[in-house]
Order: structure tokens, then C-alpha cells, then sequence
């Protein structure tokens, strides 16, 4: 009789795996998150905020969640081709950006690549629109999620948790950018 019901428990949990595993996989591997501000300062004075890594420190809303995590640039100091590496606690995780593409006043390109929590590459973009004597700053971040991401995103709410920290780094952004004299 244990027998039997071994068998049975052990057949309906390999259905729930591959029920499981099948929902998974039909998740949709794209995303994309973007986010928007209006700030009251010059394009070229957002942008020249973000095109430097050296001055993330004072506004990405990753830099306040591990002060102590170990960060190094490589390249140019602003710019494509500059590289900002950083090693931290769980929730900044270990990774690097670069640069791919920057067009003063209008854009900045990055390649994310990250290496803990979990491997992957994602892509964001920074534009600056001017909108009368303001800018409009908006941050997006696109890529694709291998099986784990997919799974992981069934139980977290990624647009939320990532939305949530882009909202705060471009609150940071404004702040900094609308105390600080223009050049």
C-alpha cells in the first residue's frame, strides 16, 4: 500500500514539474522598463550627469543600497567606451556597464552585463528631450530573460521592482540637476 501511494506522490509531483517547466517556458522572454521625468535643467545638463559614470555614485538608487560595494572604472572617463564595474552585497549584486553609444545632448546607450545574482546581458538607454525650458529624462531598460529569469518573474514583479528604483534614480537625477549651476 506505501508502495502505491509513493508512486502516485511521486507521479503527481513529476506532472507539477513539467506543468511547471511548460508554463515557463511559454513566458514571454522580452521585457522592457522605462520610465520618465520632467526636470527643470538643460539637456546638456541632465545628460552630462548620466554619460559619466564617476557621477552615478550621487544619484543611481543602486549606489545607496551598498555604499561599501567595490567599484572601478576602465576607459574614458565619460563617454563610449567608458566601463563602470562594481562587486556588492545581494541586492547590487556584481556586473559592469559600458557605454555602446552617446550623442550629446539626445542619448546614452549602455550594455549591462551581469554576473551575480544571476548571469545576463540587458541593454538600457537614456534620451533627453527638451520640453520648453525643461528636459524630459527617460530611462528604459530591454532585453531577454533565459528560463530562470522567466520562472523568477512568475513570482516577483520585475516592471514594479526595477520601475520602482528607475523612478528613484531619476527623482536622485532631478534633485541633483536642479540645485546645481549650470556650466
Amino acid at each position: 500500500m506505501t508502495k502505491k501511494i509513493l508512486l502516485v506522490a511521486l507521479a503527481v509531483l513529476a506532472a507539477v514539474v513539467v506543468v511547471f517547466v511548460i508554463v515557463v517556458s511559454i513566458q514571454p522572454a522580452d521585457f522592457r522598463i522605462t520610465r520618465s521625468a520632467t526636470m527643470s535643467a538643460a539637456p546638456a545638463d541632465v545628460f552630462a550627469q548620466v554619460n559619466d559614470f564617476h557621477n552615478w555614485n550621487a544619484w543611481s538608487p543602486w549606489a545607496k543600497l551598498d555604499p561599501a560595494a567595490k567599484n572601478s572604472f576602465e576607459g574614458p572617463s565619460s563617454g563610449e567606451g567608458a566601463v563602470f564595474r562594481w562587486a556588492g552585497n545581494d541586492e547590487v549584486g556584481e556586473g559592469s556597464m559600458t557605454i555602446t553609444e552617446s550623442r550629446p545632448p539626445e542619448l546614452v546607450g549602455i550594455r549591462l552585463d551581469f554576473l551575480r545574482p544571476f548571469e545576463g546581458t540587458s541593454n538600457a538607454e537614456f534620451t533627453f528631450k527638451p520640453v520648453g525650458d525643461q528636459t524630459e529624462v527617460t530611462w528604459s531598460m530591454h532585453g531577454e530573460n533565459n528560463f530562470i529569469a522567466k520562472a523568477f518573474c512568475m513570482f516577483m514583479d520585475m516592471e514594479k521592482m526595477l520601475g520602482d528604483q528607475f523612478e528613484q534614480g531619476l527623482a536622485n537625477l532631478k534633485s541633483i540637476v536642479e540645485t546645481k549651476p549650470s556650466d
